[in-house]
């Protein structure tokens, strides 16, 4: 997206503090979310891409509509790189064709980009942040001109969002949302618009899973992918498929050294439907600050570091407040000042073990919803106790 996208510069806003936090090894945020220590980049770009025209004229960047060209990287110099090719051609021939460039107009010069796939008959998916502030929304497939579009719904505590397109192409069909996380180490590819050159791919594997990114209100995008695919300006929105064709991940953002991360396609699945349906999601809420358990912090609780959340702070009026203890005090440890003391620290929810924050926040996402009643198992004043705890809801972005 273009710098004067509203969306964009809140990103990237919020990106620039959680690398300045994860720089100063302090990541904190109020749940449900937590802040990981990796710093993605908006991959949308400050300027409008190639084709910012919207012409769509012949020779321009943007008209090279998933040329066969885009294999021509593929070392073939013996049978198993052919076969590898070849099974990537595979993959971007079966799927091509229902992913899309997406052109945004906000009133800014000239247009922001990014990229989406198709959902379901008439519906098509892409980031939040790729069409916030859009007063026009243009699609186009491999097959077909343009084709007008509206947001069906939005939200910006997963980046998602889930658009309308009337008449699309035959050859657009609903791309499949995986129901888990793939394997680290499967292999991927990124399908997208990367500078407005349209339906280009590259390959990679998942790096990581079960990572966070950074939110509105310090809160966190849990359960994202990490892939070394590359993925550039433009690339936003689009899907990273695995070799079987389902999408494990919706693209979101990509920094340098090989990094890019993509919402994972288990949280797409329960966000989405939620979109078409109301217009937005509701995301279970703790209301309290969490803290990983590391060494001086366990030594400081005489608890070990290997088995669950620090709570740091419980929000007053929150879900917690009553429920949940936070910190009472601060000692020091090893010469440190400041460690703090006499807070819970959650071993479990609702069955499922919490030994980072990541898990924590992926079983409140994926698991609960606003209203349920869970059990959180807890250590208290060096004693396991088992408390009652009715989450809420997220507030509003700021």
């Amino acid at each position: 997206m273009n710098d004067s996208d509203t969306s964009r510069r809140r990103f990237l806003a919020v990106c620039g503090t959680a690398l300045s936090a994860g720089v100063a090894g302090c990541s904190d945020s109020i749940l449900g979310g937590e802040t990981e220590d990796t710093t993605p980049v908006d991959p949308e770009p400050s300027t409008p891409a190639p084709d910012s025209g919207g012409d769509g004229s012949p020779g321009s960047p943007g008209d090279s509509n998933g040329a066969a060209g885009d294999f021509e990287q593929f070392d073939q110099s013996d049978q198993s790189d052919q076969s590898d090719a070849a099974t990537y051609t595979d993959v971007y021939r079966s799927t091509a064709s229902s992913v899309a460039q997406i052109q945004v107009y906000t009133g800014a010069p000239g247009p922001s980009q990014g990229t989406g796939f198709v959902y379901s008959d008439g519906h098509v998916v892409t980031n939040q942040h790729v069409v916030e502030g859009a007063e026009r929304i243009y699609l186009r497939f491999d097959k077909g001109g343009w084709l007008d579009a509206t947001v069906e719904g939005t939200d910006v505590y997963s980046d998602l969002a889930a658009l309308s397109v009337e008449a699309l192409p035959e050859s657009a069909e609903p791309l499949a949302l995986r129901e888990t996380d793939p394997d680290i180490g499967t292999e991927v590819i990124a399908i997208g618009n990367p500078f407005g050159f349209s339906g280009s791919v590259s390959s990679g594997i998942v790096s990581g899973v079960n990572r966070t990114l950074p939110a509105p209100n310090d809160f966190s995008i849990p359960d994202a992918i990490q892939t070394d695919a590359p993925v550039n300006p433009g690339n936003s929105g689009g899907p990273l498929v695995t070799l079987d064709g389902s999408v494990a991940g919706v693209i979101n953002s990509g920094g340098g050294n090989d990094i890019g991360f993509g919402i994972s396609a288990p949280l797409t699945r329960r966000v989405i439907p939620a979109l078409l349906e109301d217009g937005e999601y509701e995301h279970s809420y703790m209301g309290v600050r969490l803290q990983t358990v590391g060494p001086l912090l366990a030594e400081a609780n005489d608890v070990d570091e290997r088995v669950g959340v620090y709570i740091a702070v419980v929000r007053d009026g929150g879900p917690s407040d009553g429920v949940l203890r936070g910190s009472t005090g601060e000692t020091t440890v090893a010469g440190r000042s400041g460690i703090e003391t006499g807070g819970d620290v959650i071993a479990s929810m609702g069955g499922t073990e919490t030994p980072t924050r990541q898990a924590l926040a992926s079983y409140l996402a994926l698991e609960t919803s606003p209203g349920d009643t869970i059990d959180v198992t807890v250590l208290r004043d060096g004693e396991e106790q088992t408390v009652e705890l009715t989450l809420g809801s997220r507030p509003d972005p700021v």
